[in-house]
């Protein structure tokens, strides 16, 4: 990462990221499609599911993004002790966080999903399922601790593999786990939560594998307490606001949500149809996004701002024109795309009104997605946390209220797009600073030494 092309350089890393992308929402269309061949009831628990499943996965997320941009800055400086030492503190503060969650999860389930509106019935179907995710969740969250350690590294191929591995695995274990096949018992809801814990502890298996004797970022050795703690701290001093940051989002989208709701059940639907549409033509920017983050975290290690800037920009203006290219593709298709989904014309054009405006500010999303990435790994992240804040709650939320009073659904769409332009103006302005700060204080770290030699 601290040397060749940068372009190239971004573009390898983060083409493994995109299928390993693609490849986790295959896993969970997987679930979805099986699950709800075995009725409504089912399906409906497994929706109910996917807030919770959303929260531990960000707690999973928060230690895993802290832990990837504390190790990608040790592998730039060099520090091989420091990586391995890190690496083997993450792991470890990972399975405290499931020691923390499990018990917590299994005793509010039911009292949870009922205060989440989940009738008796369904809550049965949900407690099926729960109590074996719960119980499974060591395989669900290490490994992603121990992914975003590979790439860190400067690996994608590894973990794209990896989460390839484990759709696959899905695929096949799905069908055989609910419905039941020859002697394999059908166990319906609680097959999709066996199915899924058995997949994700294959990628706890290899993760650790390549961690070890590929990466050779673990560590036997057994350390301070107090060295511990050091680098917990320093884990969490980045991963804690993100985690933060990854909760505004779903909190944001159920504000529009109820927005949107005041203009009937079809035009929701319509743009349930369409935020998905989102999440597809936005996995590549989020793919780039993600490698940015160590990208930047090992050239800064290593002192190499000029590689910091030249990376930045080459990512905002790859955001900008593949943005572009999904404005203009969902332009022409956009109504097409709702026919897809839905035979209802009121459906269909709540969909194609949507794609027709949201989708030219995919590259301004791209911009505030890249610059949050980058602060957190410059140890910034609560400048990315308040940016994400200030997005979703200062100028979208007001903005849709007040577009819909104005003008309707196309205020409440045409509010995000917007948010998205102000909230990239402050993100390059605010990046570019945190980036002149850092490079100062190493230069004046550097001249400090020098002065100490020739004294």
């Amino acid at each position: 990462m601290i040397e060749g092309p940068i372009p190239k350089t971004l573009i390898m890393l983060t083409i493994p990221m995109i299928f390993g992308t693609i490849s986790m929402i295959i896993f969970n269309l997987t679930d979805t499609f099986f699950v709800g061949q075995l009725g409504t009831g089912q399906l409906a628990a497994m929706s109910f599911t996917f807030p919770v499943v959303l929260f531990v996965n960000n707690l999973a997320h928060a230690v895993a993004i802290g832990a990837s941009a504390v190790i990608s800055h040790s592998i730039g400086e060099g520090n091989r002790n420091k990586v391995k030492r890190l690496t083997t503190d993450s792991i470890v503060l990972s399975l405290l966080l499931v020691g923390f969650i499990v018990p917590i999860g299994l005793l509010t389930i039911n009292p949870l999903f009922h205060f989440l509106g989940a009738s008796l019935e369904i809550i049965t179907y949900i407690r099926e399922y729960m109590v074996i995710w719960y119980l499974g969740l060591v395989f669900i969250v290490v490994p992603m601790v121990g992914t975003n350690a590979i790439r860190a590294a400067g690996d994608t191929k590894t973990p794209a593999f990896i989460m390839m591995f484990a759709a696959g695995a899905n695929i096949i274990l799905d069908p055989i786990l609910i419905f039941g096949i020859g002697p394999v018992p059908r166990l319906e809801i609680a097959g999709a939560a066996m199915a899924t814990v058995i997949a994700r502890a294959l990628t706890l298996i290899m993760s650790l594998y390549f961690l070890y004797y590929n990466e050779r970022m673990l560590s036997f050795d057994i350390p301070s307490l107090n060295s511990i703690l050091v680098s917990w701290i320093q884990i969490l001093y980045i991963g804690l606001p993100n985690a933060g940051a990854m909760i505004i989002t779903p909190l944001a989208a159920g504000f529009i949500t109820r927005i949107v709701a005041t203009y009937g059940s079809d035009a929701v639907a319509g743009f349930g149809i369409a935020t998905r549409m989102d999440s597809f033509a936005l996995i590549v920017i989020m793919a780039l996004a993600s490698v940015v983050g160590p990208f930047i975290g090992q050239n800064w290690g290593a002192g190499k701002f000029d590689r910091i800037k030249s990376g930045t920009k080459f990512s905002y203006r790859f955001s900008l024109i593949w943005g572009l290219i999904m404005f203009i593709v969902f332009a022409f298709l956009g109504g097409t795309v709702g026919s897809i989904f839905s035979d209802d014309p009121e459906v269909i054009s709540v969909t194609g009104l949507y794609l027709s405006i949201v989708p030219i500010g995919y590259g301004l999303y791209g911009i505030v997605a890249i610059s949050t990435s980058a602060m957190s790994v410059l140890k910034k992240p609560i400048h990315a946390a308040i940016l994400t804040l200030t997005q979703a709650f200062i100028l979208y939320i007001p903005m849709a209220y007040v577009g819909s009073l104005l003008i309707g659904l196309w205020g409440v769409f045409l509010a995000l797009p917007v948010s998205y332009l102000v909230s990239s103006i402050v993100a390059i302005y605010t990046l570019n600073r945190i980036i002149m700060y850092r490079e100062k204080t190493v230069k004046r770290v550097i001249d400090q030494k020098i002065i100490q030699m020739e004294a």
